[in-house]
């Protein structure tokens, strides 16, 4: 596995946090990308091709037999689509949509390497705590919703937006690594780390998910709650 030339294409610290748990040795290219939807796009249309398009785009500034990871996370509430808030009353908004309820995230992950493209698809189901309208506002007052889909982050340690999680807490947080894992898989790359331990002490939660997605029950990109 040194030998191979990983490249995540996102500056997101918590998907790097998330892919480091695999022990490889990888390098960061940003993908500039535009992330409007198309008329009449379905979530599970927009986030893969958001996610095979990342990474499409930096390789041609990636060495020719990298290992390339795109992926691409969106907030659904029924059929639409919550991207990142333009200002802080769309976070508002958002939040005030989101509250007591439950929505779903997706996550597309895309693997490339030589023309090869494999492609994941995780869809949870995050049920919102009934936060106040305060709540709301001093979460905001943070600056943390801005770059959100959603304009939330559920790892946030004061607002803790999500109730009680039973799907993939990694891929609402933008990189499911079992899926990550199962996509490699098909490229016939893998890790002697024991990543769904270490992506549960990481993020301090019990996957009840990740025998059924390692297992590859299915067809990918295939739906887990």
């Amino acid at each position: 596995m040194d030998k191979v030339k990983f490249v995540l294409a996102s500056n997101s610290p918590r998907r790097r946090q998330l892919f480091g748990l695999g022990g490889w040795n990888f390098t960061v290219i940003a993908a500039d990308v535009d992330e409007t939807p198309f008329e009449n796009e379905s979530p599970r249309d927009y986030v893969i091709r958001l996610a095979q398009a990342k990474a499409l785009a930096i390789q041609p500034r990636a060495e020719s037999d990298a290992v390339i990871i795109g992926s691409d996370t969106t907030v659904v509430d029924g059929n639409e689509i919550l991207g990142k808030p333009v200002d802080e009353a769309d976070a508002e908004r958002m939040l005030k949509q989101l509250r007591g309820r439950v929505h779903q995230v997706y996550t597309a992950i895309a693997v490339l390497q030589n023309g090869k493209m494999v492609t994941e698809l995780s869809v949870v189901d995050v049920p919102m705590r009934d936060y106040s309208d305060d709540e709301i506002v001093a979460y905001i007052k943070t600056g943390d919703p801005m770059d959100k889909a959603g304009a939330y982050a559920i790892q946030h340690p004061e607002f803790q937006p999500v109730s009680v999680l039973e799907g993939c807490r990694a891929a609402v947080m933008g990189l499911p690594m079992c899926h990550v894992l199962r996509a490699l898989s098909q490229f016939e790359i893998n890790t002697s780390a024991d990543v769904p331990a270490a992506c549960q002490s990481l993020l301090k939660y019990d996957c009840k998910v990740s025998p059924a997605i390692l297992s590859g029950r299915g067809d990918p990109p295939i739906k887990f709650n």
